[in-house]
């Protein structure tokens, strides 16, 4: 679909030499999918989300998180009305399209816990009332590797819930000349205009579940996750909802690249950035040097792919 395309393009114009992570967002965006942005400060992160909610003409609020932050500072709170005698339900930033949840891991885990809901059953439950969030709801969170001093760890449900974790990484030299002439006078994002909608991407949505995912190729993706919960320095493997979210995220970067199926190719390209953050290494592993990352490498290397 070209407005997916145009939509790519566009935040490329902000976040400069990063495609490929762009198109990745995208596709938790069509896969109605939650980002993990993990990178060290001053790379883009924020503008990602900011370029991505203004190129789709979509509402996006920006969630600080704080140690003091609470639960309802997030998904909303009754308010007393003076005038009818009735409590009033208050919004919070949560009722949004997108939702940039900036440095996730320095809230606390109560208030972490408030957006566990929201990212899983795209709702929020308040006082034993249940309100429905909008369509296209995402949560893009970030947070810093460095500088962990009165941070949170994300428990294992919550990082469980984002579709992808993405890097995006220091640029190059040439793309940071670009980036310096390009903020000579204003900021790309002050410029940027809608190039898609929210009936475009939902329509979008509903071609991303039509692509083909054979039986071989979904057992394909099966045996991955289930290789991870048997290895023998994984102490957590995938859960079937990592396997969901590879299915899911592999029908999503097909439609990307034009096809109308899913190939293994392309599972094995999502399996790093949908699997990776949901697996955890044994103490031992990790003292001898071992990562997720190898690990995950060398189970799709002894996998062999249908044929």
């Amino acid at each position: 679909m070209q407005a997916i395309q145009n939509l790519i393009d566009n935040v490329e114009k902000v976040i400069v030499g990063k495609r490929p992570v762009i198109e990745l967002a995208v596709v938790s965006l069509l896969c109605r999918g939650h980002v993990l942005l993990e990178d060290v400060p001053g790379t883009g992160k924020t503008m990602l989300a900011r370029a991505l909610a203004r190129s789709v003409a979509v509402d996006m609020k920006r969630l600080q998180c704080t140690p003091d932050l609470l639960p309802s500072d997030i998904t909303g709170v009754p308010i007393y009305n003076q005038k009818s005698g009735d409590f009033e339900f208050r919004p919070g930033p949560v009722f949004t399209h997108i939702l940039l949840a900036d440095e996730i891991n320095r809230a606390t885990p109560r208030a972490q816990s408030a957006l566990l809901e929201c990212m899983e059953e795209f709702r929020v439950s308040v006082d034993g009332i249940t309100y429905d969030l909008p369509k296209t709801f995402m949560v893009l969170a970030t947070q810093n590797p460095i500088d962990m001093a009165g941070t949170h760890t994300l428990p294992e449900a919550q990082l469980d819930r984002f579709l992808v974790r993405l890097s995006v990484g220091y640029p190059t030299l040439r793309e940071e000349l670009r980036i310096l002439s390009d903020q000579a006078q204003v900021h790309p994002i002050e410029t940027l205009q809608p190039v898609t909608s929210e009936t475009e991407v939902l329509a979008a949505r509903e071609a991303v579940k039509a692509v083909h995912l054979s039986p071989e190729v979904a057992e394909y993706a099966v045996r991955i996750a289930a290789a991870t919960r048997s290895h023998a320095d994984l102490r957590l493997g995938a859960s079937p909802r990592g396997t969901l979210a590879l299915a899911r995220g592999a029908q999503g970067l097909a439609f990307l690249r034009g096809q109308s199926y899913v190939t293994p190719d392309v599972v094995k390209a999502m399996a790093g950035p949908v699997l990776e953050h949901r697996l955890i290494l044994r103490p031992q592993a990790a003292a001898m040097g071992q990562n997720v990352h190898g690990i995950l490498q060398s189970i799709l290397e002894q996998l062999p792919p249908p044929v």
